[in-house]
């Protein structure tokens, strides 16, 4: 017997008087079209932009298929919409819909360079990859890591977009630091022998600034309460 595998539409258990069915005539779809809301923000405010130049590419300029801009926004997109590793872009790179977010002009990558590349209109892991690793000294002479972080200049961002937020100095910030897991050996004795054991240890630590003044240069003093345990 020949299996029918050409069905285009499926149907189920109506509701009341609808019906229900399943089609695959919708093109391109997507359960992420809360982005979009996303881009309206980034429009807004610029941040991504801003953030984008505190970066200096050293790439080659011809070679360039994706610039700063659109690689910072093509992770932090994806970070908003839940996708952290890495990995995810070897997916996301087909998405129209991330690649409308980050401002691709042509989404469907239809247009790429290379034969191979077409249809993955957006950056690989291993491009964003190197935009992550980048060393602090890297150059136009190295050979794959060449987008370097100014580091002064990102910090000086944060404390920008932290103030432009708020026009009236909060009363109160509250720093919860998550340091990285330590490993710890721990040494015990028990009679004759003795044993050595090794325990991963994570300190979670909340700091609280009171009174921290907003205003740069204003000439007010500042403190920082104590350590919460």
């Amino acid at each position: 017997m020949t299996t029918e595998c050409n069905t285009q539409e499926f149907a189920f258990q109506g509701l009341g008087s609808r019906v229900v069915t399943a089609r695959f005539d919708g093109g391109a779809i997507t359960s992420d079209a809360g982005g979009l809301l996303l881009r309206e923000v980034e429009a807004k405010t610029g941040i991504l932009r801003r953030f984008a130049a505190c970066f200096s590419d050293h790439r080659d300029p011809e070679r360039v298929e994706h610039t700063v801009g659109e690689l910072i926004a093509q992770r932090v997109f994806a970070l908003a919409l839940g996708y952290e590793d890495l990995n995810d872009h070897d997916t996301l790179r087909h998405d129209p819909l991330l690649a409308i977010l980050v401002g691709k002009a042509d989404p469907t990558g239809q247009d790429r360079r290379r034969s191979e590349d077409r249809g993955k209109s957006l950056a690989g892991k291993s491009t964003l990859n190197r935009l992550e690793l980048t060393p602090v000294g890297a150059d136009g002479k190295s050979r794959y890591k060449k987008i370097v972080a100014r580091h002064h200049d990102i910090d000086s961002f944060f404390v920008e977009t932290f103030l432009a937020l708020h026009p009236k100095p909060p009363q109160e910030i509250v720093l919860d630091l998550s340091p990285p897991t330590i490993r710890s050996t721990a040494i015990s004795w028990a009679g004759s022998f003795t044993a050595t054991t090794t325990a991963i240890v994570t300190c979670r630590c909340t700091f609280s600034a009171a009174n921290i003044c907003c205003a740069p240069s204003c000439g007010r003093r500042t403190s920082t309460a104590r350590p919460v345990p």
